[in-house]
This record gives structure tokens, C-alpha cells and sequence, in this order.
């Protein structure tokens, strides 16, 4: 199986299972070994009360494009810890990309960087993710006999 393969069998799996990414309107645009762009779109239940979505709507989207790329190597891998910088406010209807990108990944460890845009390709905002590789795999990859 090449890593690109793997990469998107390990988004699927996810993907499939992932009620919160789904629920929210959450779209995989793309998936690669280490990196992954997830877009969702700005509903009128993810307005606060300035009529801006809500900081936790673009974290949740940043913090999935986190996931899938940290995942994306078939080793169950899950946040260690998170950070999140806001820029810009996103708009009513407005569609929300977040591109997520391998740092760096030593060991069982790992960090990443998500950049969340809007439309018009301003940043939305700059998410730093750390992650930790734990026991298990998505799917197996054991050949059949």
C-alpha cells in the first residue's frame, strides 16, 4: 500500500466513525501522509452572539484537519495538546478551509500546524497542535493468507 493510500483508507475509517466532523458539515477536501484539508461551512446555529461563528466551531474544524493528518499513518494517534490563535472572525455562510501540515514527528510524538482560511483566503486562524501516537491502528494491513 503506498503512504498516499494509506493516508486516505486511514481518513475514511475516520472518518466513517467521526459523528462530530459529520454533524458539523465537515468535507475532507484532501488527505496525504502528514497533512489533510478539511472545509465546513458557516451555519446560522455557529453564529455567537456578535453574528460572527464562533471560536469553538473554527477550533473544532482546525483541531479534525489536526487529527486526520496525525492519523493519517495508520498508528492511532490523538491530541496531546492544542492551541489556537484568532485573526479574523468568519461570516454567515461562509465556507472555512483548515490546512493542516506536518511540523515534525519523532518517536511517538508529533506537531503540526493548521492554518484556517476563509473564502477570500484571509487567515482565520493559526492552530498548533501536539500529538501522541498510542497503541493500535485504524484498520490492519496484514495481508490475507
Amino acid at each position: 500500500m503506498t503512504p498516499e493510500a494509506r493516508a486516505r483508507k486511514c481518513a475514511d475509517v475516520m472518518f466513517a466513525q467521526d459523528a462530530a466532523s459529520a454533524g458539523l458539515g465537515m468535507r475532507i477536501d484532501e488527505v496525504t501522509p502528514g497533512g489533510a484539508v478539511l472545509s465546513m461551512s458557516v451555519r446560522a446555529d455557529m453564529l455567537n452572539g456578535h453574528g460572527i461563528c464562533h471560536g469553538g466551531f473554527i477550533f473544532s474544524l482546525a483541531d479534525s484537519a489536526f487529527a486526520f493528518a496525525c492519523n493519517s499513518y495508520n498508528q492511532t494517534t490523538v491530541a496531546q495538546q492544542n492551541q489556537i490563535t484568532y485573526l479574523s472572525p468568519g461570516q454567515p455562510e461562509e465556507r472555512l478551509t483548515a490546512t493542516a501540515r506536518e511540523v515534525s514527528r519523532s518517536g511517538r510524538s508529533g506537531i503540526y500546524d493548521v492554518t484556517v482560511t476563509g473564502e477570500d483566503g484571509r487567515t482565520l486562524a493559526l492552530f498548533r497542535g501536539l500529538s501522541r501516537t498510542i497503541k493500535g491502528q485504524l484498520f490492519s494491513e496484514e495481508e490475507p493468507t
